[in-house]
């Protein structure tokens, strides 16, 4: 078993390298699963990232010559692949959204409350028993941050053939990571400084709650 400081490095690693795959840079991804197993041979979680990097970009991984690839787009999943509905037919699927290093998200219709949701499917595969205890829990966790003006609400939570699903509230406009790209120049100041003080406001309802999101990015 690693020692402590081994485990704080390993999960160090593990953080950078789901903030590359939510990216899709896979050869960080790479990098970073590579170091841990240096550390810790049997890391169920780095096996599984390097699957899932070799599996978006294949075996030319190895040679850490791939390009790295595009966004994820709505066309990138065919139909016959697309679930048409989650929870015995209550999300109704609309259209696919995109796809990361964690989920795949759908544009989906809640037909008992008659509006538009989010439907994230949480990506389980490979992952023993450790693993997908970490992922439920921070499920849980999302779930447990209740209302707040500056956090996405979590609506419902669930399973689907082995997978768990959160369905979110449908936040339009973006990320902050398409508005610094878009900007024509740095963001203007009173813009940037609103961004930064609604971020704290949200960071500081989840840490009243027992809570530390250790994946801050303007993505």
């Amino acid at each position: 078993m690693p020692s402590d400081f081994v485990q704080r490095r390993i999960d160090r690693l593990l953080a950078q390298a789901e903030e590359a795959a939510d990216e899709f840079k896979w050869e960080r991804v790479v990098e970073a699963a590579q170091a841990i197993l240096a550390v810790d041979d049997g890391n169920s979680d780095a096996v599984a990232l390097l699957q899932m990097a070799e599996g978006a970009t294949g075996p030319a991984l190895d040679s850490s010559s791939s390009p790295e690839p595009s966004r994820t787009t709505n066309t990138a999943v065919s139909v016959t692949d697309a679930p048409t509905s989650f929870a015995d037919g209550r999300y109704v699927v609309d259209r696919f959204l995109g796809e990361g290093g964690k989920k795949k998200v759908y544009l989906a219709h809640d037909t008992v409350l008659d509006r538009d949701i989010a439907f994230a499917l949480i990506k389980m595969e490979g992952l023993d028993d450790v693993g997908r205890t970490r992922v439920t829990r921070e499920a849980q966790a999302m779930g447990r941050l209740g209302t707040h003006p500056n956090v996405v609400a979590i609506l419902d939570m669930g399973e689907h053939q082995g997978q768990q699903w959160i369905v979110t509230e449908v936040v339009a406009g973006g990320d902050v990571e398409e508005i610094i790209e878009e900007a024509d120049g740095p963001l203007d100041l009173e813009r940037a400084v609103q961004i930064a003080t609604d971020t704290l406001r949200g960071l500081q309802f989840a840490h009243e709650q027992g809570i530390i999101h250790r994946d801050i990015k303007p993505a």
